[in-house]
């Protein structure tokens, strides 16, 4: 009798122990699918950032005069930029600091490319440059949205599988922290323009 109660309970324990771990498996494979949809939503809206910039450089480009030096660095950063990619499975503090770095460079060659306008009265009355311009800046506004959506969605995964008993799961179920966009190097100063 002493045998069977034994046996009973470590069944019982054992199927809610595999309840358990089903329920927080599934959890942990929905809150990953997150964060991998928030990520493709960050790519995506540098991709579309991408592919603004070859027609704000064409336009550019009409004027006679313009820095080639200033646009060369802008196709470079572009091209710099597009080419690191990231596995969405496999975002690690490393590989996105990577990214962060090639998409850093390239605002700031925009931004340089942006400022140097200034000196072109007529770039600065091109319709089309104009339009560009404003899409680009949505793009902008778009990429910080993303960005932000995409460390609240880590955030709360991150939570997830560090909480006890979360973390012996994640463990045994190989759930591993997701690194989060963090301010580049020095953003916290402010840019200084001279239209020199």
């Amino acid at each position: 009798m002493k045998n069977l109660t034994l046996s009973i309970v470590l069944i019982v324990v054992g199927l809610i122990t595999l309840m358990t771990g089903c329920n927080t498996y599934n959890s942990f494979v929905d809150m990953d699918e997150n964060v991998e949809n928030a990520w493709s939503k960050v790519q995506s809206d540098y991709q579309r950032r991408a592919d603004l910039i070859p027609n704000l450089v064409n336009t550019v480009k009409g004027v006679a005069d313009f820095e080639q030096e200033t646009l060369a660095a802008v196709v470079n950063a572009r091209a710099k930029a597009t080419s690191v990619q990231i596995d969405p499975s496999n975002l690690t503090p490393e590989s996105l600091s990577a990214f962060q770095q090639a998409q850093g460079e390239l605002s700031q060659s925009l931004g340089r490319l942006l400022v140097s306008v200034e000196r072109y009265p007529e770039l600065k009355a091109n319709q089309s440059f104009l339009e560009l311009q404003a899409q680009l800046e949505g793009t902008e506004n778009r990429i910080k949205v993303a960005r932000n959506d995409y460390n609240d969605v880590v955030t709360e995964y991150n939570k997830k599988i560090r909480r006890f008993p979360n973390s012996l799961f994640a463990g045994i179920f190989g759930f591993d922290r997701r690194a989060q966009f963090e301010a580049s190097e020095g953003a916290q100063n402010v840019p200084e323009v001279s239209f020199d």
